[in-house]
């Protein structure tokens, strides 16, 4: 068989993704994460934290639930119904902290959760931290001359 025609059979047998099912899906179980958030500000505001330092809290206990989320194997489950949805709030962030981490804890802290726990994230946080950089020099030299 040519690669032409194998390139063809996959592309007739390959299944068709529903794509309005999984943009509906991600956008409501993204929204819903945002407005579970927006719920937590709330209440630390409520509790008496300043408007500052609850948008931290938010994200760190947003950051902990999915981590958590993650360990007891639950947003596994979810991120396989809604697919992007979990991936753009910062639980995304910690879903792929964490389930490397898990993945090779047989092999030990150092050798296994400390050589592999970054390796979904580390690339996100080198190229994110690059861009900005790059960004922050660009805007410099706009307001520089201008």
């Amino acid at each position: 068989m040519k690669q032409q025609d194998y390139q063809a059979l996959v592309k007739r047998r390959a299944a068709r993704s529903p794509l309005l099912k999984n943009a509906c899906a991600a956008f409501w179980t993204g929204g819903a994460i945002c407005a579970f958030g927006e719920g937590l500000r709330m209440l630390f505001l409520f509790w008496g934290v300043e408007e500052k330092t609850s948008f931290t809290l938010v994200t760190v206990t947003l950051i902990f639930i999915a981590a958590c989320l993650t360990g007891l194997g639950v947003f596994d489950c979810i991120a396989r119904y809604a697919g992007a949805g979990t991936l753009l709030p910062v639980t995304g962030f910690a879903n792929a902290v964490v389930s490397p981490a898990m993945d090779t804890k047989s092999e030990g802290f150092i050798m296994g959760v400390g050589t592999k726990i970054f390796t979904v994230a580390g690339p996100v946080l080198l190229y994110a931290t690059v861009a900005g950089s790059l960004w922050g020099v660009i805007y410099f030299l706009f307001t520089l001359f201008s």
